[in-house]
């Protein structure tokens, strides 16, 4: 009797890619391969940078210091353009947002293929690797860019004038309930509009890699349409990955922006 075990389904393959490494059930549910991920990568990237930190030297700057101290600036002018209150939060935190979100995007790039078997081989059955497909991670990214933002409102205008413009703007006083309805849920929409358009963006990219290794598995004259297809995508995707963490880095830029500034 024959023990090889058949080749899954399209279905069957979509959802294998799809599918989190997890532990509990319900709200208490962890995606263990979104923490691990996302943990490494940010251990490693920002490992690099302060080694390059320690490195840094002040003549003309090479390699790795380099290719930082230009992330840095891009990111830094920025921030001088659209941030005018004085805060030594916001460029590090915008730094750090379109640093780890642009590598966790990056990972998309590697064929959907090659870290599941890697993975695989060692008894794990289920591991995504793109932790920013995971929408608990953009929608914990986005409340942590939303309870700052909060933090800002108190701090630069303090509680009283906090809720003074929560309940005046844009009707005045006597109108305050519908002052008051109207800022939730301009509220709210920010990290909701925030990670959601994080997810959708990366969530498709990934699923039109898996398509095409889908296609590419179909017969023998369709792998070699599949792998320029997946070339194109794949350089279309850089373009993808590289907005995606500029527009979320932008849009945390522009709320505390807001938060600091008074209507």
């Amino acid at each position: 009797m024959s023990t090889e075990q058949a080749a899954p389904t399209s279905t069957e393959y979509i959802v294998h890619h799809l599918t989190n490494l997890h532990v509990g059930h319900g709200f208490w549910t962890l995606h263990l391969d979104t923490l691990i991920v996302s943990g490494v990568l940010g251990l490693v990237i920002f490992g690099m940078m302060a080694l390059a930190a320690r490195r840094a030297t002040s003549g003309v700057p090479r390699g790795m210091q380099n290719f930082f101290e230009m992330v840095v600036s891009l990111v830094d002018s920025q921030v001088r353009d659209t941030f005018h209150a004085k805060s030594e939060l916001v460029t590090p935190l915008a730094i750090t947002i379109f640093v780890w979100v642009w590598v966790m995007n990056a990972v998309d790039l590697i064929p959907v293929d090659f870290l599941p078997k890697v993975v695989h081989a060692t008894g794990v059955e289920h591991f995504k690797f793109v932790p920013t497909t995971d929408p608990n991670l953009t929608f914990a990214m986005s409340i942590t860019v939303f309870l700052i933002m909060l933090g800002f409102n108190v701090r630069f205008k303090g509680i009283s004038g906090f809720l003074h413009e929560a309940l005046t703007v844009p009707f005045g006083k006597y109108l305050f309930p519908v002052n008051l309805l109207f800022r939730i849920i301009e509220d709210i929409a920010k990290p909701i509009s925030l990670a959601l358009r994080l997810f959708g963006n990366m969530y498709a990219g990934e699923m039109v890699f898996i398509l095409l290794a889908v296609w590419a598995g179909a017969g023998f004259l369709w792998a070699p349409f599949s792998a320029v297809l997946s070339l194109g995508w794949a350089l279309f995707h850089i373009l993808i990955i590289t907005l995606q963490a500029f527009v979320f880095m932008m849009l945390t830029i522009v709320y505390m922006s807001m938060a600091a500034e008074s209507h």
